[in-house]
């Protein structure tokens, strides 16, 4: 079995009460481009037996990133920050300091083949770790990720609440094992989201706990999301 950590100051977090995947956290930030091919190979090693399934906590600097799905015209401002095309699966989403990613190496031939399924536990896991700070994260038909409804802000043309993306969620799986994730807004600055149109959805905005106005820390919600994690993730064995 292999120990390799994506960084000498990578941390290896205690196991999870009963097994489950192995839980790292990457102190300061983390190119993407690093990032994509630590996870690519752990993946690897997890098909082949060498690794455990694997979550890892990490910030990245400020960059755009696309989507299999990404649209041209959705980059409005490409000299504003670096632009990774990348296979998971979405549009246009942005990624910086402040924002808590969760990269998910899971093995879905033990969890269940349902890509569909394992999305919406994704967007559950997050909706329960919201709640852990009083914010009730919901999620939209057609619109993958986690909302905030904003009845305070004028209502869209057709009358609708608009709605505040608080997290987003992009996977890749190869040979049935998932890479890539979610990333959910603790303290970003939202300004930087000028630059696309986030997941090519128009008329809404992003939020992030900080601006729904909650003192709530990166490790605030390492802590919510581990206390969260969904139990059908779970399996034994430690890092």
């Amino acid at each position: 079995m292999t120990d390799e950590l994506p960084t000498p100051d990578t941390l290896c977090l205690p196991p999870m009460p009963g097994g489950g995947p192995a839980w790292l956290l990457t102190p300061g930030l983390i190119p993407h481009p690093d990032a994509v091919r630590w996870m690519e190979a752990r993946a690897a090693a997890i098909r082949q037996g060498a690794a455990p399934e694997t979550v890892w906590l990490v910030e990245h600097p400020a960059v755009y990133t696309a989507g299999t799905s990404a649209r041209p015209e959705d980059l409005t401002d490409p000299g504003r920050f670096p632009v990774y095309a990348t296979g998971r699966g979405g549009q246009y989403t942005y990624h910086g300091p402040g924002q808590r990613i969760v990269y998910l190496m899971l093995d879905l031939d033990r969890i269940g083949r349902d890509v569909r399924r394992f999305v919406a536990s994704l967007e559950g896991w997050v909706i329960a770790a919201l709640a852990e700070f009083g914010v009730r994260g919901e999620i939209r038909p057609g619109r993958v990720g986690v909302w905030v409804a904003r009845p305070e802000r004028p209502p869209l043309p057709d009358g609708s609440v608009r709605d505040d993306k608080i997290a987003a969620i992009g996977i890749k799986l190869r040979r049935w094992v998932s890479f890539h994730g979610i990333a959910v807004n603790v303290e970003p600055d939202l300004s930087h989201y000028g630059g696309i149109v986030p997941c090519g959805i128009q008329g809404h905005g992003v939020t992030s706990l900080v601006d729904l106005g909650l003192p709530v820390t990166m490790d605030d919600l390492d802590g919510a999301l581990r206390l969260t994690f969904p139990k059908d993730f779970g399996r034994g064995g430690t890092f």
